[in-house]
C-alpha cells in the first residue's frame, strides 16, 4: 500500500522519486488560467473576488502538495486526467519539492496581504506577477524557474529535469537556430515596431456594430 504522506512515486527504472512532468505541466496551466483572469478582473473590473479564492485555492493546493503528497493534489489529478493518454514524462521529486516550496510561500505571502489583512499593495503585484511568470513558463516551456535556483542553493546536480536539461549534451540539428532564423525573429520584431508606428491611429479606433445588432439592443 502506498503511503499517505509521502513525496514522489517509485518508478522502475529511476534511482530516486519522480513526478510525472506532463501532469504537472497540466496543472500549471490550470492555475495559470485562474489567476490570469483574476488579475484581469482586477485591473479592469476593480473586482477582487476571484482573486481571493485563487489565492486560497492556490494555497491550499500547494500546501497538499508538499506537506501531504502530491498524489492528492486537486490540480495535479484533473491535470492526471487531462494527459492521461500521453506517454509520462519523469522528473527527480526533490528539485520539484523546492519549487512547490517556493510556490507556498509566494501563495502565502498573497493569502496574508490579500485574504487575511484584506489589502493591496506593490507586494501583491510584484508576488502575483511573480506567480504568473513561473506558472507560464513552467506550463508554455516546460522549464521550472524555481528549478534553477535548487542548484544554486543545495549544490548539488538535480536529476531527471523535464526535456533532459540537466544531462549535458550537443542539440541535434532540429534543435540548432541558424543565423537566418535569427534574423527573421529580429524583422518580425522590427515589422510589429513599425505597424505599430504606422497603423496605431487606425488600431486605436473603435470598432462599429456591423450589422447594428448590439446598438439595437441597448436602445431597448
Amino acid at each position: 500500500m502506498k503511503k499517505v504522506v509521502a513525496f514522489g512515486e517509485t518508478v522502475e527504472g529511476y534511482n530516486i522519486p519522480v513526478l510525472n512532468e506532463r501532469e504537472i505541466r497540466a496543472a500549471a496551466g490550470i492555475l495559470f488560467v485562474f489567476i490570469l483572469i483574476a488579475l484581469m478582473l482586477i485591473l479592469f473590473n476593480n473586482d477582487f473576488v476571484l482573486a481571493k479564492y485563487s489565492i486560497t485555492l492556490f494555497l491550499t493546493d500547494f500546501i497538499i502538495r508538499v506537506f501531504v503528497n502530491p498524489r492528492f493534489s486537486p490540480t495535479l489529478i484533473i491535470g492526471r486526467l487531462i494527459v492521461g493518454n500521453q506517454v509520462p514524462e519523469y522528473v527527480g521529486a526533490k528539485q520539484k519539492k523546492f519549487a512547490w516550496i517556493i510556490g507556498v510561500i509566494l501563495s502565502g505571502t498573497m493569502f496574508i496581504f490579500m485574504v487575511l489583512v484584506n489589502s493591496y499593495s506593490p507586494i501583491t503585484g510584484i508576488v502575483c506577477l511573480m506567480c504568473l511568470i513561473f506558472l507560464f513558463f513552467e506550463s508554455a516551456f516546460g522549464i521550472c524557474l524555481a528549478c534553477k535556483l535548487y542548484k544554486a542553493i543545495y549544490r548539488e546536480k538535480a536529476q531527471y529535469c523535464p526535456g533532459e536539461v540537466c544531462e549535458v549534451k550537443s542539440r541535434q540539428d532540429i534543435q540548432k537556430t541558424s543565423k537566418v532564423q535569427l534574423l527573421i525573429v529580429f524583422g518580425f520584431i522590427a515589422y510589429i515596431v513599425l505597424t505599430a508606428f504606422l497603423f496605431n491611429g487606425q488600431f486605436s479606433k473603435k470598432p462599429y456594430d456591423l450589422f447594428g445588432i448590439y446598438s439595437t439592443a441597448k436602445a431597448k
